[in-house]
């Protein structure tokens, strides 16, 4: 922990935030060569990573951001969790190291019909290979698939003692199967069967409607100023 937290960091311009409109966003950003060991160093300070680049919010007027992690050895599904768990008995799951041309035709439709009104559009393979691979980091790609169509990808960071939950994105035709929730449920799942400690879901901001479901996965913990508190 002594080694990380003596990485050179910049911090960013501010900018337009993009879960309070209201306010600025600022953040960290590690300026070192990264190592697997150093970034699980750094995801338990609050870090996450955009592709390679591993940053921190630190902005000037606001601490809405809590990192947030799930005790995966803890979790157990809800009764509306394992509802939904049922309801997609029928996909077939399997797990790739590498992005392919189906995740990213996926990725684009999944930002085109979900989040045109977002940042993150109109979506572009420049973004996809931006956003998500990383050079110097272990990934694991799970796949859903209905009838052989690919319908869901869930990016995950396989770390030492824990998992990372970088972006779900799925089919939009196929709301109805809560396939958000699900990606998460099948990574706490991967999580329990490589005995990792935690799933990471980046930050919880209270204030963002959107942002919401992260809670709904017990027992989690908040990174607050004095240290990881639990919340069962």
């Amino acid at each position: 922990m002594s080694e990380v937290s003596r990485l050179p960091v910049g911090l960013s311009q501010p900018f337009d935030c993009s879960y309070r409109p209201e306010k600025k966003e600022q953040l960290l950003i590690v300026q070192s060569k990264m190592t697997p060991a150093h970034f699980e160093g750094l995801m338990r300070l609050g870090f996450r990573r955009s592709g390679s680049d591993v940053y921190r919010p630190h902005c000037p007027e606001c601490r809405s951001c809590q990192p947030i992690r799930v005790e995966a050895a803890r979790f157990r599904p809800s009764r509306s969790q394992k509802r939904i768990l049922a309801k997609n008995r029928d996909l077939i799951w399997s797990q790739v190291d590498t992005p392919t041309d189906e995740h990213r035709r996926l990725y684009h439709d999944y930002i085109r019909l979900r989040h045109h009104d977002g940042p993150m559009f109109p979506p572009t393979d420049e973004q996809f290979n931006r956003f998500l691979p990383c050079s110097w980091l272990p990934q694991r790609y799970l796949e859903a698939r209905l009838d052989g169509r690919l319908v869901l990808v869930a990016v995950t960071d396989e770390l030492e003692h824990a998992l990372s939950a970088v972006y779900t994105f799925f089919a939009p035709d196929l709301a109805q199967r809560s396939l958000g929730v699900l990606g998460i449920l099948k990574q706490l799942e991967l999580a329990q069967q490589r005995n990792k400690a935690f799933l990471y879901l980046g930050y919880q901001i209270d204030e963002c409607r959107k942002m919401a479901y992260k809670t709904h996965y017990r027992p989690y913990q908040v990174l607050v100023t004095g240290g990881w508190q639990a919340i069962d």
